[in-house]
C-alpha cells in the first residue's frame, strides 16, 4: 500500500506578526516555525494506517524553502518513511489552485492508494488544497474527518458538519481525505525515532520541474485589522436604559445614512 501525507510549515500562531515590505504577506524573519496543526492529525492517521496494514510505504510531502525540511523531519520521526520536498522560495505567493497542481503533478504517476492532508492551513485557511488535489487526480475525497477506519480497500469515516453534527461517509481507494482536529492524538517523536529520521531519504525537487499551474488569485494587500474604540456600557434603571439605547441607535443610523 502506498500512502502520501501532505504537510505545511506555518509560523507559531503565538508569534508577533508584521506585514512585509511588499505589503502582500507577513514578515517571515524572527518567527518560530512548526507543522500546521491540522497536518499533525493527517500524519498521525497515515502512520496509524501504515501500522495497521503492515505492508505500507508512507511519503511525506512539503512545499517551501529549505527551511521546511526541519518540519519534515518531525513527520519522518513520527513514522513516515521518506520525504519529498518541493523546493520553492515563493510558495507563500501561490494560491491554493497552484499548490494543489504541484501536489497533483508529483502524485499523478506514483499510484498512491490514499492521500492525507490537513483540513486547512492555519495561516491561509482556504480549506481548498485537498479537494483540488483529488479533483485534479480524478479520485474521491472525504473532508473534515473526525473518525476514520480502513478495511479491504474501503474507507469508513465520519466528517464534522456545522453544529457538531457527524455525517457517516465511505468510499473505496484510491482516495484523498482531509483531517480535522480531534481525529486522533498525534504522537510525540521519541529520541530514537528522531535519530532514525536523520538517516531517512529526503529528496528535493525544483518547483519548476513540476510545471505548476499559474495562480488564479493574487494577494494585493495584507493589513492588520483596524483599531476600534471600546464598547459603550449603559448603567442605570432598565426603563431609562431602553430609551437611551433607542436614541443611540437612531443617532448611529442617521450618521450612516
Amino acid at each position: 500500500m502506498k500512502l502520501l501525507v501532505c504537510i505545511k510549515q506555518v509560523p507559531d500562531m503565538e508569534s508577533k506578526f508584521k506585514v512585509n515590505a511588499a505589503g502582500n504577506w507577513y514578515e517571515e524573519t524572527d518567527l518560530a516555525w512548526r507543522m500546521n496543526e491540522y497536518d499533525e492529525y493527517a500524519v498521525e492517521q497515515a502512520v496509524q494506517l501504515k501500522q495497521q496494514v503492515g505492508e505500507a510505504d508512507l511519503t511525506v510531502l512539503c512545499i517551501g524553502s529549505d527551511r521546511v525540511k526541519e518540519t519534515m523531519k518531525k513527520a519522518l520521526a513520527m513514522g513516515c518513511d521518506r520525504g519529498a520536498h518541493i523546493a520553492d522560495d515563493a510558495s507563500h505567493l501561490k494560491d491554493p489552485y497552484t499548490i494543489a497542481s504541484l501536489i497533483a503533478a508529483y502524485a499523478k504517476d506514483k499510484d498512491f492508494d490514499l492521500i492525507f492532508t490537513g483540513m486547512q492551513s492555519q495561516d491561509r485557511g482556504s480549506g481548498q488544497v485537498g479537494v483540488l488535489v483529488a479533483e485534479m487526480l480524478g479520485i474521491p475525497s472525504l473532508t473534515t474527518l473526525v473518525e476514520f477506519s480502513y478495511a479491504d480497500g474501503t474507507i469508513n469515516a465520519k466528517r464534522e458538519l456545522e453544529g457538531g453534527i457527524k455525517a457517516k461517509v465511505s468510499c473505496t481507494t484510491p482516495a484523498l481525505v482531509t483531517c480535522q482536529l480531534g481525529l486522533n492524538t498525534p504522537r510525540y517523536p521519541t529520541l530514537p525515532n528522531i535519530m532514525k529520521a536523520k538517516k531517512k531519504e529526503l529528496i528535493s525537487t525544483p518547483v519548476d520541474d513540476l510545471n505548476p499551474q499559474p495562480s488564479l488569485l493574487e494577494v494585493l494587500q495584507v493589513a492588520p485589522p483596524e483599531k476600534k474604540g471600546g464598547g459603550l456600557i449603559l448603567e442605570g434603571d432598565p426603563a431609562d436604559l431602553a430609551d437611551q439605547l433607542i436614541q443611540i441607535l437612531k443617532e448611529k443610523t442617521t450618521a450612516l445614512a
